[in-house]
């Protein structure tokens, strides 16, 4: 029995690209509609957010919690409060917001953050707990007397310092937020020292190789690393050397 196949004529080609083409002009209809309604809701944010910085200047500026919980909302929405406004005359978004003393008061404390760092770099290779420096800025360890400031500021205050190419960042170790001054990074291993002295307090050589399984050459090779850029200091008065942070004893003695 023979049977005959309809051939696919050119207008069954002509069709199919139509439906395609017109597939193709609702997707670009939609997805320009969504990024309409998604600019103007943000639109609306950042104006409830710039009368809610203006009811709230006072706070925002005096109190460290509030400053904090402010600058999360901008970056809720996308905003970087210290970032200027598309490289606009005008500053940051929080010189457009509160007037230029909230930036003065960032770029004030950055220069503090330096100066902390700069004065106990000897005594901690360059590595120094959040909370450190909060302390001594908050006591006025340093020029113009102290400043009521919370972690979240100091952190702000570092990142305003990246244009500048300080090679200051924020690093964590443990469970520690930590500023490093120095523009050498940490490898696992020497995190892996600083953290297990976090823990314990200190570390030998033989508890290295016993808790990370680490040969001694290895163990031997990151703590002299450590040694050599400040960041351990070497106790020799007990049966096996001992190695210690100066950062994590001064954690200690201020507990």
């Amino acid at each position: 029995m023979s049977s005959k196949r309809k051939g696919v004529g050119l207008g069954a080609f002509s069709n199919r690209n139509l439906t395609a083409s017109q597939y193709a002009s609702h997707g670009s209809t939609l997805r320009s509609e969504h990024l309409s309604s998604l600019q103007t809701q943000l639109s609306v944010f950042q104006s409830l957010l710039h009368q809610f910085s203006l009811t709230h200047a006072k706070d925002i500026k005096s109190n460290p919690t509030f400053r904090a919980e402010f600058a999360r909302m901008c970056n809720a929405i996308g905003v970087d409060p210290l970032a200027s406004s598309n490289g606009k005359k005008e500053g940051s978004f929080w010189a457009q917001m509160l007037g230029g003393s909230v930036n003065d008061f960032y770029f004030e404390l950055a220069v503090r953050v330096v100066e902390v760092c700069r004065d106990t770099r000897a005594e901690n290779g360059g590595l120094i707990r959040v909370g450190e420096i909060r302390e001594r800025v908050t006591k006025g360890r340093g020029i113009g007397g102290g400043m009521e400031v919370s972690n979240d500021d100091i952190l702000r205050a570092v990142k305003s310092l990246d244009p500048l190419g300080s090679g200051f960042a924020d690093v964590t170790i443990g469970t520690q937020q930590m500023i490093r001054s120095v523009p050498k990074e940490l490898n696992k291993d020497q995190s892996a020292v600083l953290e297990a002295i976090q823990l314990l307090g200190y570390v030998t050589v033989s508890m290295l190789q016993i808790n990370y399984r680490w040969d001694r050459a290895r163990a031997k090779t990151v703590i002299d690393d450590l040694l050599g850029d400040s960041l351990l200091w070497v106790d020799a008065q007990a049966e096996e050397k001992e190695y210690w942070s100066p950062t994590f004893i001064h954690e200690v003695n201020g507990s």
